[in-house]
């Protein structure tokens, strides 16, 4: 189940070809998000986090095992850039009045109140593949690839966790 294509670019990339990056970042690039996105929750921090990870994954490619996961290599790279980002953020006081300005970059909420609610009661395996079936628009089939985990469980996980979801919106006056 190993997506070949993406390991012959992953050589191509390491022998120094940069057109291969491209395709690299087009096939993971959601699914890294996701993973950040779930830990930080902040849009704009989960898009520079997504660019760290890349920029931190080619330096390290050689670290790299060829023919392992390579999506989840780079999920752990920057869970692990999310994780530091809040430890760091947890050690820094806040200076500005308005705390929506100073957490989301502007006054106005850039992460929609759906992504909060499923970040908020959803477990994190849940989000990630609600996240990347639901918005991403991967097939469960690709997901499941992804994730190393059979078809049946991602389907199942997806419908409990939107189940879960709408249960919560329709509490919450969401629906």
């Amino acid at each position: 189940m190993k997506n070949a294509k993406l390991e012959r670019k992953i050589a191509e990339l390491r022998a120094g070809d940069q057109r291969a990056f491209d395709y690299i970042y087009e096939q993971t690039n959601r699914s890294v998000y996701f993973a950040i996105l779930y830990i930080v929750r902040d849009k704009m921090y989960a898009e520079d986090l997504l660019q760290e990870t890349f920029v931190k994954a080619v330096r390290s490619l050689d670290s790299y095992t060829p023919d392992t996961n390579f999506p989840a290599w780079l999920m752990r790279i920057g869970k692990n850039l999310a994780l530091n980002h809040i430890k760091r953020a947890s050690r820094e006081i806040c200076t500005d009045f308005d705390t929506e300005s100073y957490r989301y970059g502007s006054k106005e909420m850039e992460i929609p109140f759906v992504f909060e609610a499923a970040a908020k009661i959803l477990a994190e395996d849940e989000y990630q593949i609600l996240m990347l079936c639901q918005v991403a628009g991967y097939k469960r089939r690709e997901v499941s690839e992804m994730l190393r985990l059979p078809v049946g469980t991602v389907t199942w996980k997806n419908n409990e966790a939107l189940k879960k979801l709408k249960a919560f919106l329709v509490k919450e006056g969401g629906l």
